[in-house]
């Protein structure tokens, strides 16, 4: 692989993005301004992918994380498969969340195969991608802060690994994502724009998660340009958004459900929905049933101020 000097990299973005750039999402009027697919966890106890698809519905949920299964279980996969689409759920995400940066090489080997295997059930499963973060060189904590997530190491192992995944599984419909992370790259959409053109592959694409990135005050108090501007550079490859919120709390930044913070969620929503394509917005990281109730309540009554439907 050649190697992309950190200098190089971290200027790139202004002439890919220069490139590429488009007005607002939110500024330009579409000829189809898309329905919110709006997803989440739920806690019905069921095996049943019917029951699953079906109890999404309930909950007014058009996007779903993948159900509980194996990548050998071929009968299983394709009864998922097809009970969702029947319901017209759209199955948004698999994760992969493993260190791909894991220092022990055995450790890390494990878990890039672990991560293979699970683009290859987004692939069969027919899910739009499958995330992971690009991973820390922290050891002691899997996605935790190091001063060398910021180096030429970093990047190149980065590039290097979402190469090998991607080239792995040859997915013709999933794509591969990194989400981005506050202390880590890809911390934002210019960061995230260099491994597009770095890693160079059409199956990779990009997940937003606006709370991850506000990691500055000038980004929590100007959030509405922070979401408008991921979009503008990023639109054209987001496959997925989460939905989470984030406030300011004894001098740093702690994640909330969406509602309990400060993001611009109308801004937010009509960003996702503004996009060409239909994107899920799946919530996630909250206990119970009845925050996902909440969480979920707040999105819905953001869509309904700004006059987006639900899928």
């Amino acid at each position: 692989m050649v190697s992309l000097s950190r200098r190089k990299f971290l200027q790139s973005s202004s002439v890919l993005a220069g490139s590429i750039l488009l007005p607002s999402l939110v500024d330009r009027q579409p000829t189809k301004q898309n329905p919110l697919r709006l997803g989440g966890p739920i806690f019905l106890k069921s095996d049943d992918p019917a029951e699953l698809a079906r109890e999404h519905r309930r909950l007014r949920y058009s996007a779903a994380y993948v159900p509980k299964v194996e990548l050998t279980d071929t009968t299983r996969i394709d009864a998922i498969r097809k009970a969702f689409a029947s319901q017209n759920v759209l199955i948004a995400e698999v994760g992969a969340w493993v260190n791909m940066l894991e220092a022990d090489a055995v450790k890390r080997k494990k878990n890039l195969d672990y991560v293979t295997e699970r683009l290859a059930l987004a692939e069969a499963v027919g899910a739009l991608t499958c995330v992971n973060i690009a991973g820390s060189f922290n050891r002691t904590q899997w996605d935790g802060p190091d001063a060398r997530n910021l180096t030429q190491e970093y990047i190149d192992a980065t590039v290097e690994n979402c190469r090998k995944v991607i080239d792995a599984v040859k997915p013709r419909r999933a794509r591969f994502a990194l989400e981005m992370m506050g202390w880590s790259l890809p911390d934002g959409p210019d960061s995230y724009l260099q491994f597009i053109n770095a890693i160079d592959r059409p199956a990779f694409a990009a997940h937003v998660d606006i709370a991850n990135i506000i990691n500055s005050p000038a980004r929590y108090y100007n959030n509405t340009a922070l979401i408008n501007e991921t979009f503008q550079k990023l639109g054209r490859w987001i496959v997925s958004v989460h939905a989470k919120d984030i406030y300011g709390k004894d001098g740093h930044f702690a994640e909330t459900m969406p509602g309990r913070g400060q993001m611009d969620y109308q801004t937010y929503i009509r960003n996702v929905t503004a996009l060409p394509r239909e994107v899920p917005m799946m919530l996630e990281h909250l206990r119970t049933a009845e925050e996902y109730d909440e969480a979920r309540q707040f999105v819905i009554s953001q869509a309904d101020k700004a006059s987006i439907p639900l899928a």
